[in-house]
C-alpha cells in the first residue's frame, strides 16, 4: 500500500500540482511565528513547548485520519496517504523551476532566468550571470529534493501512516522559521533570543535528517559518478556553514555535486549586501546553464532508486 501510495502521489503531483500546498505551508508558517511571538523568551526551554505545540497537533491529525480509515476500510487509508504525500511532496516544483531558468537562460533572457530564481529560492538575484544562476540553481535544486521528496519519503516509510511524512515537512518548515538570523546581522539582542528558541527545533531536524541524508547521498552516488560523490562527501561536507544548512545539507550539496562532476558552492552576497563566504563543494568544471538537465536527471534516476528499492522491501515483505 505504501508503494502504490507513493506511485499515486507522484504521477499526480507531476500532473498538476497542488494549488493548496504553498497556502497550507503559510498557515503552518503563520501558526509558528504565533507560538514565537507568545512563547519566545530568549530560552531553548521556551523553544521546545513551542516546538511540540507546533509539531504535535499536524501529526496527531495525520496519524488519527489514518487509523480511522483502516479501521473503516485500507481503500480510505490509502486515499488519505496519497492525499497527505500529494500535499507534502514538491518535486514538481524544483523541476518546473529548472525548466523554466533552462528556457530563459536558452532564450538569453537573464531577467526572466534571474526573476525565475528569486521566486523560488527568495531573496534576490539581481546583477548575477548565466553561471551564477546554474550554481544556486543546482544548489537550491538539490536540497529541495531531499527536504521535498527524499526525506519525505523516508520518514512515510519509517513511521505508520502519513504521520513520518507530516512530521519531517513540519520539523523542516519549522526550523526554517526559528533559524538563525543570516550572516553579517546575529549580533543583536533580537537575533540572539531567537538563536536560542530555535535550537530545539534546528536540533530535531538534525536527528530526523541523519539517516535520510545520507541514504540520499548515497544514492546520487550510485547513479552518479560514485568515486567523486563519495570522495567530495568524505572531505567537504563538513565545512558547509550552518547557517545554510550544516553538514546536511553538505552531504547532500557535496554528494551531489560530486556525482555530477561539477563545483557549486563559493562567495555569496548577502541582504546586507556583504560577501557571504562559502566554501566550494564538488569537484571538476564549475556550473554551467548547460548541466542544469544533467542535475534533474540525477534526481530523477534517485528517485527511481529508492521506488525500485522500496519494491524489493515490499514484496520481501510480503512473500511467504
Amino acid at each position: 500500500m505504501s508503494l502504490l501510495a507513493i506511485l499515486i502521489a507522484l504521477g499526480l503531483e507531476q500532473w498538476h500540482a497542488f494549488r493548496w500546498r504553498a497556502a497550507a505551508e503559510r498557515l503552518f508558517v503563520a501558526y509558528a511565528r504565533s507560538l514565537e511571538r507568545k512563547l519566545n523568551g530568549g530560552a531553548a526551554q521556551q523553544g521546545v513547548i513551542a516546538a511540540a505545540l507546533a509539531l504535535i497537533p499536524p501529526v496527531a491529525i495525520a496519524a488519527l485520519v489514518a487509523f480511522a480509515a483502516e479501521s473503516v476500510h485500507p481503500l480510505l487509508a490509502l486515499v488519505w496517504n496519497v492525499a497527505v504525500l500529494y500535499l507534502l511532496m514538491g518535486f514538481r516544483r524544483f523541476s518546473h523551476a529548472v525548466s523554466v531558468i533552462v528556457e530563459a537562460l536558452r532564450d538569453g533572457d537573464l531577467t526572466l532566468a534571474r526573476r525565475a530564481l528569486a521566486t523560488w529560492r527568495g531573496g534576490s538575484a539581481a546583477e548575477i550571470g548565466s553561471e551564477d544562476i546554474a550554481r544556486l540553481s543546482i544548489e537550491r535544486g538539490l536540497v529541495d529534493a531531499y527536504r521535498q521528496v527524499f526525506a519525505v519519503l523516508f520518514w512515510f516509510i519509517v513511521l505508520p501512516g502519513p504521520a513520518g511524512a507530516v512530521l519531517y515537512r513540519a520539523a523542516a518548515l519549522l526550523a526554517e522559521e526559528w533559524r538563525n538570523t543570516p550572516p553579517g546581522d546575529d549580533s543583536t539582542p533580537i537575533a540572539r533570543s531567537r538563536a536560542q528558541f530555535g535550537q530545539p527545533a534546528r536540533r530535531l531536524l538534525y536527528v530526523l535528517d541523519w539517516i535520510p541524508v545520507r541514504l540520499t547521498a548515497l544514492s546520487f552516488a550510485i547513479v552518479g559518478d560514485f568515486e567523486d560523490a563519495a570522495y567530495c562527501w568524505r572531505t567537504q561536507a563538513r565545512t558547509w556553514p550552518q547557517h545554510d544548512g550544516g553538514e546536511s545539507m553538505g552531504i547532500v550539496l557535496a554528494a551531489g555535486a560530486g556525482a555530477l562532476g561539477t563545483i557549486i558552492g563559493g562567495p555569496l552576497r548577502t541582504l546586507l549586501g556583504e560577501p557571504h563566504l562559502r566554501p566550494e563543494l564538488g569537484m571538476g568544471e564549475p556550473a554551467t546553464p548547460e548541466l542544469l538537465p544533467s542535475a534533474v536527471g540525477l534526481v530523477w534516476r534517485a528517485l527511481v532508486l529508492w521506488l525500485l528499492l522500496i519494491l524489493l522491501v515490499t514484496l520481501a515483505y510480503w512473500a511467504p
